[in-house]
Formats: structure tokens, sequence, C-alpha cells
């Protein structure tokens, strides 16, 4: 099957570094003045899972960092981010990621403790505490209450940056109507062709979803709920 391919205009700016390792593109944004950049969208899914990707490990690190071209990208099914997972803003508020965020700042030196606390506190913020993805369903937990959709494939947005980095989110709209779920959600990992997610940053709500991209400050994270705190640290020292 054939992607049908449209391009439209949409206004994005440079985004900064997360804690889990990701350099500044899709997921942290530093507001700036641009305007211009790229956005691709494929409305029909073409490709399967069985898809074997030769990528050699220079080639993985420029595509997490945001260094690809237009034809590389692939649609992707729901199942890549299958599972059940957790935020990281509670392991943020109760000191759990204190020793990521003084790595950052030894490394980095753009900014104080206090000042990734907080910039983090921002970005990570939600009341959505847990998220369950089977099947074509997405289950959204908060204060221990579950409420399910059912969610098909809308496309994908690549987003140029002023930096010259690209992102790509992965859009999904709610089928039917359901009372206590978002109406649309976007996807981000730093993945541009079918893979299991080994964590994500996720953008929703009742907005179109041109609004929903231009979500720059709040960007939930997400890890494998089984994962502790300790477990969590470990895996973003790793990248």
């Amino acid at each position: 099957m054939k992607k049908d391919l449209i391009k439209s205009i949409v206004a994005f700016s440079l985004l900064g570094t997360m804690l889990v390792g990701c350099q500044e593109k899709v997921d942290t944004p530093v507001k700036n003045t641009s305007s211009d950049s790229e956005s691709t969208e494929s409305t029909e899914h073409s490709h399967n899972h069985s898809h074997v990707h030769s990528h050699d490990d220079e080639k993985k690190q420029e595509i997490y960092s945001g260094i690809f071209q237009d034809d590389e990208v692939e649609d992707r099914e729901l199942s890549d981010w299958e599972g059940d997972w957790q935020s990281l803003y509670p392991f943020l508020l109760d000191g759990s990621l204190d020793e990521v965020l003084q790595k950052k700042v030894e490394t980095n030196k753009d900014k104080t403790f206090e000042e990734y606390k907080d910039y983090y506190k921002v970005g990570y913020e939600t009341d959505i505490e847990r998220i369950v993805i089977k099947d074509n369903t997405i289950t959204f937990y908060k204060n221990g209450e579950g409420k399910t959709g059912e969610y098909k494939y809308h496309g994908y947005k690549i987003l140029t940056y002023e930096s010259g980095n690209r992102g790509v989110r992965y859009l999904f709209d709610l089928v039917g109507e359901v009372n206590g779920v978002p109406t649309h959600v976007q996807f981000s990992d730093h993945s541009i062709y079918p893979t299991k997610s080994e964590h994500y940053h996720i953008y929703f709500g009742d907005e179109e979803h041109d609004t929903l991209l231009n979500e720059l400050e709040n960007w939930p994270t997400y890890y494998p709920s089984n994962l502790s705190g300790k477990e969590i640290v470990e895996e973003m020292n790793a990248h």
C-alpha cells in the first residue's frame, strides 16, 4: 500500500535536552522565533513489524539525535508502545532522579541543579500516573482509576527545528466517544520506523493534532512500570 504524504507548514522551535539523554529536540523545548518547519503526515500504514532494519549503531544514534531524511520515516502501529508504563513525574518529585539532574549540571553547565529541577517539573507534570497499552486500546490511570479508549492510527508529523535537527510524532485518534480519555494522542520516542519503544514522551488532549503539535513545554514521559526508581536512573544514565 502506498503512503499518501501531505506536506504542510508548522511553527516549531528548537527543543531542549531530556533527562533520558535525549538531545535538544522534540520533547523539551526552548522557545525561539523559528517559524518555517516542514511537516509530513502519512495517513495509511504501509509497513509490518516483520520488517528488519539494518541500521548500524552510528546511524541509530543519528536518528535518535534527530538527523534523518524524509524517506527514512515509516508508519508505526500502536503495538510499538504496547505495555504497562509509569510516569517519571513522581520520581522527579521524590528525589529519585536527583542523580540524573546532578549529572546534567556537571556535564552541560548551563543550569543549576534547582533550575533543572524546576524545568523538568514543568516538563514532566501530569496527573496520569500510569498508562497501559494493549492491542488497539490505551488505558489512562488517574488516582488509581483507569479509563480505556480504542485508538486508530492517524499518521505522523516530521518536525524541523531551528538547529536543523528533526523529530517525528506519531498520531492516533480515539474511535467513537468515550468519557474520560483524550480524543487525540501523539507519541515521540526518537525512533522513525517500527520498533518496540523503551520509553516515550506523550502529548494528548481533546484539541486537534495541529494544536497539540504546538505543545512545547509539557511532555509527560513514561518508562516501564516494572522498573524501580534506581533502575530508571540507570537507564537514563546509560544514554
